[in-house]
């Protein structure tokens, strides 16, 4: 009894904790107005498919900038701000820092339609680096910004230095495996979008369970969305970006990347698109990171891998020295 009492408590008060999170909620501009970057945000015009946009990126040049360069990638359920403690470790080894918000992304531009494809992003990033007169560049990709960085890297073969990729999405074709659902499926699951469902979602597919309070303002940014009356647009073009990570695999391509390559690998990773729509037998075949970096690296010609045991889907954040670390020394040869 009393130790059924004592769970009761426990269950209890973290139930509080987490309705006091959520009530304190910061309702959030649908461009992130209202949020503070770690860094100065610039802005680059972008006229694309009919319509004016406007791209967010920081620039960070160190005092002893040693001339090298490297650009940062985010994540679909996240924006240029989660790199804050990345880009404080190599401006302080003297790299300048570049880290875009995709358009539908961060502080960038919601279009209200927009057809979006790996190559018309990389499109608009080079056009930040060509903005900057940047001419070579180390490119780093995290899961969905990992295929993105792959398109880069094959797109613009002589302007990419080095290519690093940590823990990206698009390691397997799960169009083999998974039904195919149309965009406005996709949009119907965002409209039901809330913190509750957010944080479930990060707590049991990034952090095995595992909370850390610093973990919170990843589930605030994306949750205070849910509070605009604009919430529609930024979830038409969420739905719209899972249509491209889902028809537009780079995995066939691998082969042809020619930019020394550095996989960082969190083996508890399982992350993959549409488990929830296949037999739980197809879904134990899916996301299996501990086996994927291996086959991803083998299929690179130039690749290095390392694998972080225990760790899931977001290393810079769950474990940033074992994370760092290796990055350093594959950008320092």
């Amino acid at each position: 009894m009393k130790k059924l009492l004592t769970i009761l408590i426990i269950v209890l008060g973290s139930y509080q904790v987490s309705s006091a999170q959520q009530n304190d909620l910061q309702w959030l501009d649908i461009e992130l107005a209202n949020y503070d970057y770690p860094y100065p945000v610039s802005y680059l015009p972008l006229h694309i498919q009919k319509q004016e946009l406007k791209m967010a990126y920081m620039d960070v040049k160190p005092d002893d900038y040693n001339g090298k360069n490297i650009v940062l990638f985010h994540g679909k359920n996240f924006n240029g701000a989660y790199w804050e403690t990345t880009i404080e470790a190599l401006t302080k080894e003297g790299y300048r820092v570049i880290v875009p918000d995709q358009i539908g992304f961060g502080k960038s531009s919601k279009p209200a339609n927009f057809h979006y494809t790996f190559q018309q992003l990389a499109r608009n990033t080079k056009a930040i680096l060509d903005s900057l007169n940047i001419k070579e560049t180390a490119i780093l990709g995290h899961s969905m910004g990992g295929m993105l960085a792959s398109r880069f890297a094959l797109m613009y073969p002589e302007f990419t230095e080095k290519l690093i990729l940590e823990n990206p999405i698009g390691l397997e074709d799960w169009k083999l495996k998974v039904p195919y659902r149309p965009v406005e499926w996709w949009y119907q699951n965002e409209l039901k979008k809330s913190y509750k469902g957010i944080k479930k979602y990060q707590l049991e597919n990034y952090y095995d369970n595992k909370w850390k309070p610093e973990y919170d303002q990843w589930v605030n940014l994306l949750a205070g969305w849910t509070l605009n009356s604009s919430y529609e647009t930024i979830a038409w073009n969420s739905a719209l970006t899972y249509d491209m990570i889902f028809t537009q695999p780079v995995v066939y391509e691998f082969q042809n990347i020619s930019a020394p390559t550095l996989l960082i690998i969190g083996t508890r990773d399982r992350t993959a698109l549409g488990k929830n729509l296949v037999s739980d037998e197809v879904r134990k075949t899916m996301g299996l990171y501990d086996q994927l970096g291996g086959i991803t690296k083998d299929r690179i010609p130039n690749a290095e891998l390392v694998e972080l045991s225990n760790i899931g889907h977001l290393p810079h954040i769950e474990n940033f020295d074992g994370f760092i670390s290796p990055l350093l020394n594959f950008l320092e040869k």
